[in-house]
């Protein structure tokens, strides 16, 4: 989408601070950390919520997921790590572009909000 900020993160029409990449998804670091280590994880595909999936992103969703682990072993989150998905204006997803958030670096509390 022309107008989503992640997408024009991913085509490098503006910076960011990327933490990892490859052909499927991009990983980089939260403008606003909620946690020492704040990365946001993205699909290359723009699909704008996990309303908004597909059975054709099955795939590309289980790829997502399986690199979790190894965006976190790379920012040495090696004592555990959260992941969360917002969904919609309840679940306070701010940008319509499906990511993951992926902090670490401290001891996450419960409940989360």
């Amino acid at each position: 989408m022309s107008d989503c900020i992640f997408c024009k993160i991913i085509s490098k029409e503006i910076p960011g601070n990327i933490a990892y990449e490859d052909d499927r998804i991009l990983a980089f670091h939260d403008l606003e950390p909620q946690a020492p280590v704040h990365v946001l994880i993205v699909p290359k595909k723009h699909i704008a919520s996990l309303d908004d999936v597909a059975q054709e992103d099955a795939e590309l969703l289980g790829y997502l997921m399986s690199k979790v682990k190894d965006v976190a072993a790379g920012l040495g989150l090696e004592n555990g790590y959260r992941v969360v998905i917002n969904t919609g204006e309840d679940g306070f997803q701010t940008v319509k572009h499906l990511h993951i958030h992926l902090l670490g670096k401290r001891k996450m509390t419960w409940p989360p909000g």
